[in-house]
């Protein structure tokens, strides 16, 4: 015995036992287990464990059955390498921790070169957003961008929705006015959790994009103000949204934690925000800590900001990142228009593990 064997005996027999990859465990071709948990015997326990030069081959008691177990397969259970929602698998930042251009890519390298496109979508998934340029400035094109790496979400919106001043808006998006950081359809249950906009043009003074990292802002309120992040975790707020059409509504926390206490996600948005309802005493309190929240999302170190042209399409998880713009006034001539869509997370995972799949082995 060594101290590899030690490791795998540290886990417990009937972990072991369960994640067997034997052809009686599990299916060859799709890998899912062939046995339920209650299948197992109730006390199971290591007989024997003997080392194969790459793994391990462990015998249970009581019925006999043997287990391989590869080095590669228990190094993977113990990486470190995690593309979870939560704060911890994330780089949080603030304006000076990006570096110049990182998270930028040109569309057809991104679409010809696999290892690029995988660093730029492994980026979202880390920091939580990328630029790509160059995209065709041609309608629907967006809806090529996020089918790159998943599948689009269709709303009441549609397959894409229009970002451009409208006669009579349904939304303050749809004129020149500033627009504050807000994630998007915070009144959707479940909310989209990844988002794309294509600039068609922008050739207008102003309108300028803003991103911050919500979990970073979180974060700072959780060291600066304790009691005001415990109140906008863990007290839900109704967000909704409502046309002629459509009636939507959430009751969620602007900040969302996992069963760990860890950030996991951030609804932000003042203009669907409704009147909130709690007992008097407690009003003033969440007021003050939305307040707080609020300053923070504003702050200029934390505000990432940059200019959409013809041909940009940004990229960002929309549980996280919150967007801003500045305002502008179209003249003779002159108009800005993006066209969005939405798209979810777990197409983006699925996507990187593929990539990272090919990128091996064509190494």
């Amino acid at each position: 015995m060594n101290a590899n064997s030690d490791r795998v005996l540290a886990m417990p027999a009937i972990w072991l036992r369960d994640n067997c990859q034997c052809v009686q465990c599990r299916d060859p071709h799709n890998h899912q287990k062939l046995f339920k948990i209650t299948d197992l015997p109730e006390h199971v326990s290591v007989g024997d464990i003997s080392s194969t030069g790459d793994g391990y081959v462990i015998t249970f008691l009581p019925d006999g059955h043997r287990s391989e177990f590869s080095n590669r397969w228990l190094a993977s259970y113990h990486s470190t390498d995690d593309l979870g929602r939560s704060e911890h698998a994330k780089s949080l930042w603030r304006v000076g921790d990006l570096e110049p251009g990182a998270h930028h890519a040109d569309w057809s390298t991104y679409n010809d070169n696999s290892a690029v496109r995988l660093g730029i979508l492994r980026g979202i998934a880390k920091i939580g957003f990328a630029v790509l340029h160059n995209v065709p400035v041609e309608d629907r094109a967006v809806l090529s961008v996020a089918k790159s790496f998943g599948f689009v979400r269709e709303t009441n919106y549609g397959e894409l929705f229009e970002v451009r001043v409208e006669a009579n808006p349904s939304n303050l998006a749809f004129t020149g006015a500033s627009i504050s950081p807000h994630t998007d359809n915070p009144y959707r249950d479940p909310v989209p959790t990844m988002q794309l906009l294509h600039c068609i043009a922008n050739d207008v003074d102003g309108g300028d994009s803003g991103l911050v990292d919500g979990f970073e802002a979180a974060a700072t309120l959780r060291d600066e103000n304790p009691r005001a992040f415990e109140l906008l975790a863990s007290t839900p707020v109704t967000f909704a949204w409502s046309d002629a059409v459509t009636q939507l509504s959430a009751h969620r926390p602007m900040i969302e934690l996992d069963p760990l206490g860890k950030i996991r996600g951030v609804r932000f948005n003042n203009r669907s925000l409704q009147t909130l309802r709690m007992k008097s005493d407690r009003l003033g309190e969440y007021y003050d800590a939305y307040r707080h929240f609020a300053r923070i999302l504003e702050r200029s170190e934390l505000m990432y900001e940059f200019r959409l042209d013809a041909g940009d399409c940004m990229i960002f998880d929309n549980t996280r990142i919150l967007h801003a713009r500045t305002a502008f006034e179209e003249s003779s001539g002159g108009k800005r228009h993006l066209q969005g869509c939405y798209a979810d997370l777990d197409g983006l995972g699925s996507t990187i593990a593929l990539l990272e799949r090919l990128v091996t082995s064509s190494q």
